[in-house]
């Protein structure tokens, strides 16, 4: 009888330890992955044992779980306070982890009061279509474009010049007169409705200047042939008369020559550019004046009337020159080392210098 109790008790405890390993080994290899078991059983029931040195069973502890609601097991399975705690559902623990002092509910406002609604967001940072259109609107300006009158085209003066004008600078007047004076006319008008602009160059300003002198003053001419010079206009006075019409101005031939062409490029070149229409003046180029051909044909200019007999004798020792280097010595400065720029013969120092007459007769 005593070893029937014996072996009754043997088996009770094998059954308590196999029970016991049970239950440890669920608790091991429960991870954050849902066992099969625990999928197909959405709550399980587990009872654990626990026993004296005897083998008896002293208590039973019996947790009840679901997957959702178990979190990370507690590392002591011993410690029934973290056994509680680990099963705590996660909102409960959220719940408190969110609970503010007393000192932050009387100091911080619900979370309500301050959330902005979606709605409220887009109405306030989307504008509407007529807003964005209105506002390219005033953005976009149009900027008016101010077109500035080039130049005129000097080239009907220049074919004028050029079958009309010998190379000497004598004009065929009466010719010109019979068959050409409405294309003179249509080119000062071009003259007259183009006036000079800021925007040109200084050579495209001269050149329209020295244009407008000489094709005014044989438009003079014109006018009154036949005459035999032109000191017979006006009393003598004819530069000192304003007909000259270019814009909204009037100019006399002095205020283009005097008032315009001298004081303000100060080149000395210009009295052998423009041309009085008598024998003595510097020759009519047979060229219309343009910024392109500018500097190379004043040079010529220059170089033609200083060494052209008809105009200056010139000598080393003596020199006879235009009445022109008397009237505007201002201009040119020391006479001597400006006729040596271009004279071909080297003029002294202190060579004598004198002006001879000067011829009014019409330049033909």
């Amino acid at each position: 009888m005593n070893k029937l109790n014996q072996l009754g008790t043997l088996v009770m405890i094998f059954l308590a330890f196999a029970c016991q390993a049970s239950s440890s080994e669920n608790r091991v290899s429960k991870t954050d992955d849902t066992t099969v078991e625990e999928l197909t059983s959405p709550t399980t029931t587990t009872s654990e044992a626990e026993f004296n040195a005897e083998g008896e069973i002293v208590a039973e502890v019996t947790p009840s779980t679901t997957p959702e609601q178990e979190d990370t097991p507690a590392k002591d399975p011993q410690n029934a306070a973290a056994k509680t705690v680990a099963f705590q559902p996660k909102e409960e623990v959220q719940t408190k982890e969110r609970q503010p002092s007393p000192e932050e509910e009387t100091s911080t406002p619900p979370a309500k009061a301050t959330e902005v609604t979606q709605s409220e967001v887009v109405n306030e940072e989307a504008p509407s279509a007529e807003a964005i259109v209105a506002s390219e609107e005033e953005v976009v300006v149009e900027t008016p474009v101010v077109e500035v009158p080039a130049p005129p085209s000097h080239k009907a003066w220049n074919n004028l010049l050029t079958q009309y004008v010998s190379r000497a600078g004598n004009v065929q007047y009466k010719s010109l007169k019979e068959s050409r004076m409405k294309e003179i006319e249509q080119y000062l008008k071009e003259l007259a409705d183009n006036p000079v602009q800021k925007s040109w160059t200084k050579a495209q300003k001269m050149a329209y200047w020295m244009n407008a002198y000489n094709a005014f003053t044989v438009k003079l001419i014109l006018d009154n042939y036949p005459i035999t010079s032109i000191t017979k206009l006006s009393g003598g006075k004819v530069w000192d008369k304003k007909w000259i019409k270019l814009g909204d101005k009037t100019y006399s031939l002095n205020n283009i020559e005097n008032d315009i062409l001298r004081p303000m490029y100060k080149d000395a070149r210009i009295h052998f550019a423009v041309n009085c229409a008598a024998k003595s003046c510097p020759p009519l180029l047979n060229r219309a004046w343009t910024d392109v051909n500018l500097e190379y044909y004043l040079e010529g200019q220059a170089k033609r009337f200083i060494n052209h007999p008809d105009y200056n004798q010139i000598s080393a020792d003596k020199v006879v020159i235009s009445k022109i280097f008397e009237w505007y010595a201002e201009d040119f400065g020391n006479i001597i080392e400006y006729l040596n720029k271009y004279s071909k013969t080297k003029i002294n120092p202190d060579a004598k210098v004198s002006y001879q007459e000067y011829d009014w007769a019409l330049n033909q």
